[in-house]
């Protein structure tokens, strides 16, 4: 009889676990129901786990059917595990929680905003403000399970009496770390750089796929990732095609013959053009931009709505344009002239 009353408890304990998470899931299941254009209940559901670790903890704590069970004369180690399970739950909740509320803040900022540049930049800085509240709660979270020891109590005059000398110490250690922390948060807000923007690092181009508090990745044209400190995009100049207007220009030179009927070429250009689903029909030129003893310098521009699609139609107009004189003018390519 007197393990039979702890039993009880403990399954008591569980039931209430379960039945506390399926409550919390139905309900948040209802609402969502009744406001489906309110993105945050569904992902509300994802922290149902951290919450039943919470309240199961909580309960064993407040009942301790443990120590009646097992008849512990001296639960303080039991008692401070639980505690620390529970001080880990809450901070994993919390994470859970503000994880959510942002995401379902980004889905209804797309649902109300057509410009790709925005929604760009909004993702970027809900992605750095999420990481940056997530850093801070397991922070807060470790700090605080230290503090239930009480050696880390005990240590703590100590630490307080030489906390300037390690602030610094730490601070020239970090420094690097900071640094790049500090510009994640600038490039985040100051709208430099965003997820999906078009850029040139050392040469190379490629489009931001990710950005953390110390790093972004760019996935280059041949998918090889980049890896770049964010303090790179800070304090070295670097090329955004895509920050103000992700629609481009692109340019395609050939270099023909002195007899190349460029009124025809243009025609060939233009007409091709219209049949091009990557061309945005709002821009087209062909002009001739140089000329050497031996050739002139023909460029042919025009828009397309992306980098990517730029570069697509720069391909496919350089081919058909060389398909075309070869076909039609083959006089007009370029050829080394001799005289006897």
């Amino acid at each position: 009889m007197p393990v039979f009353r702890p039993l009880i408890t403990l399954l008591a304990t569980i039931v209430a676990t379960l039945a506390t998470g399926w409550i919390v899931d139905q309900a948040l299941q209802r609402i969502a129901a009744r406001n489906p254009g309110a993105p945050v209940w569904p992902l509300l559901r994802r922290c149902r786990i951290p919450l039943q670790l919470t309240v199961i903890t909580a309960l064993l704590l407040a009942a301790s059917p443990l120590k009646r069970i097992f008849h512990l004369k001296n639960d303080e180690g039991a008692h401070h595990l639980l505690l620390l399970f529970l001080l880990a739950s809450l901070g994993w909740l919390t994470v859970r929680v503000v994880a959510a509320l942002l995401e379902a803040l980004l889905g209804r900022y797309e649902t109300v905003t057509e410009d790709p540049a925005r929604r760009q930049r909004v993702h970027t800085q809900i992605s750095m403000l999420r990481r940056a509240v997530s850093a801070g709660i397991v922070i807060v979270t470790v700090a605080v399970m230290l503090l239930t020891f009480s050696a880390m109590r005990t240590i703590g005059a100590s630490l307080l009496a030489s906390a300037g000398i390690i602030g610094i110490v730490a601070g020239i250690a970090a420094q690097s770390a900071l640094g790049n922390f500090f510009a994640g948060l600038q490039i985040a807000f100051g709208d430099t750089v965003r997820i999906g923007d078009t850029v040139v690092v050392d040469g190379q181009q490629g489009t931001v796929e990710e950005i953390t508090l110390s790093y972004l990745v760019v996935r280059l044209w041949d998918h090889r990732r980049l890896i770049v400190p964010v303090s790179y995009f800070v304090n070295k100049p670097f090329e955004n095609w895509t920050r103000r207007d992700p629609g481009l220009l692109a340019a395609v030179l050939l270099h023909l013959d002195h007899t190349t009927p460029v009124d025809a070429l243009r025609g060939a250009l233009h007409t091709r053009l219209e049949t091009h689903p990557l061309w945005d029909g709002t821009e087209w030129a062909l002009n001739v931009t140089d000329a050497t003893p031996s050739t002139i310098v023909v460029r042919a521009t025009m828009t397309a709505r992306t980098p990517d699609d730029a570069a697509q139609l720069r391909f496919d107009i350089r081919e058909h344009l060389i398909a075309y004189l070869r076909d039609e003018h083959p006089e007009a390519l370029p050829r080394l002239r001799t005289t006897p």
